[in-house]
């Protein structure tokens, strides 16, 4: 599915009462509030809907609540769903902090001929606000339910997902939700595990900086290592600073790679440098 042929529909209202009534979309984890975290996951929806409370958001998106406030998942489904238009949309909570793009472009290649694909948690169970949906049989059964039950607030998922023909995609990850603070705890713990810490660090000074840059974090700590050990120790962050700053001058990716190449090959002079004369003649 090409980008831009899907909407999103974020929920983010409910009580949280689990936190004490918390406000969860913008509990951190990260740094980042757990709805901008489900939002750069969505980044390549042609439409961003999100139901709840307005807040402060990343990025641009369409606010919606649903009727009345607060009455449930269903109705806030079909707020949301009312103000998009592509033939698929992908329904997420805003409680997700581990959701990442690529697990969005999974949902989305695994529709096939079906009514949609959810996510199942690492127990098994079916997460159907970590889903995407074709539109135009989501609205039908939305329509279905108002005119059988007389109203749509109250109403639980199932009646919903039930009457969809539905795939299922595992993935125990993506799939993890913050109801309580045990599982905000966990969360950020999770993120500063040694294998994840350092992506989820990039992540998130993009964010924070407005910068839409693929990093080489391995060649960067590369650089980094050899300007610490062929020059001083200082010179690792002063080095990479540098480079990001040229690259900045340069725009795009094809500069930051031959900013690092350059920095490199310095590094690696200054390092010849430091044998004995006949070591550094060859």
């Amino acid at each position: 599915m090409t980008p831009g042929a899907y909407d999103a529909v974020i929920l983010a209202g409910g009580a949280a009462r689990r936190l004490g009534g918390a406000d969860k979309p913008a509990l951190r984890v990260g740094g980042r509030a757990l709805l901008d975290r489900v939002l750069a996951a969505c980044r390549g929806a042609g439409e961003t809907v999100v139901v709840g409370p307005r807040r402060p958001t990343a990025r641009p998106v369409r606010w919606v609540r649903e009727e009345p406030p607060g009455g449930g998942p269903v109705a806030a489904l079909d707020a949301g769903v009312r103000q998009t238009t592509a033939p698929v949309v992908v329904v997420l909570s805003a409680d997700l902090p581990f959701l990442t793009p690529e697990t969005v472009t999974s949902l989305l290649s695994g529709v096939g001929d079906g009514d949609g694909v959810i996510l199942t948690d690492a127990d098994g169970r079916d997460q159907p606000l970590v889903a995407a949906y074709r539109a135009e049989p989501l609205r039908r059964e939305l329509a279905l339910l108002a005119a059988e039950h007389g109203r749509l607030s109250g109403l639980p998922l199932r009646l919903l997902t039930s009457e969809l023909s539905l795939g299922l995609l595992h993935h125990p990850t993506a799939s993890f939700d913050c109801d309580t603070w045990e599982d905000i705890t966990t969360a950020r713990a999770r993120i500063r595990e040694h294998g994840v810490v350092l992506d989820e660090w990039i992540t998130a000074v993009k964010a924070e900086l407005g910068i839409d840059l693929d990093v080489d974090t391995a060649a960067l700590l590369d650089l980094a290592r050899d300007a610490a050990h062929g020059v001083a120790r200082p010179a690792a962050p002063l080095t990479t600073f540098l480079v990001g700053y040229a690259a900045a001058q340069g725009g795009g990716t094809e500069a930051l790679a031959e900013a690092m190449r350059k920095a490199s090959a310095l590094a690696a002079r200054w390092a010849d440098e430091a044998g004995t004369p006949e070591q550094s003649a060859g």
